[in-house]
């Protein structure tokens, strides 16, 4: 499943960086890709976006929104 999150914490590519290792702790087959400048990322992965979001929480970033699938997806479904 392609999971797409915004977060819009990110201000650099120690940010990308760190939620990309927070990810692959969790699912090393995971593809992340962190596109700074938007502040989205993008995960394909078997996790669910709640899931992903968390990670990306615990490590100090807030998910904003995101979509998954095509469905969109709101802060409060995460």
């Amino acid at each position: 499943m392609t999971i797409t999150l915004k977060v819009p914490s990110i201000a650099c590519e120690g940010c990308a960086n760190t939620i990309t290792k927070a990810i692959n702790n969790q699912q090393p087959a995971a593809q992340i890709s962190v596109d700074v400048a938007n502040k989205i990322v993008t995960v394909e992965t078997t996790a669910s976006p709640a899931e992903i979001a968390q990670w990306i929480s615990e490590v100090g970033h807030t998910v904003e929104s995101g979509e998954a699938q095509g469905t969109t997806i709101t802060s409060s479904q995460i």
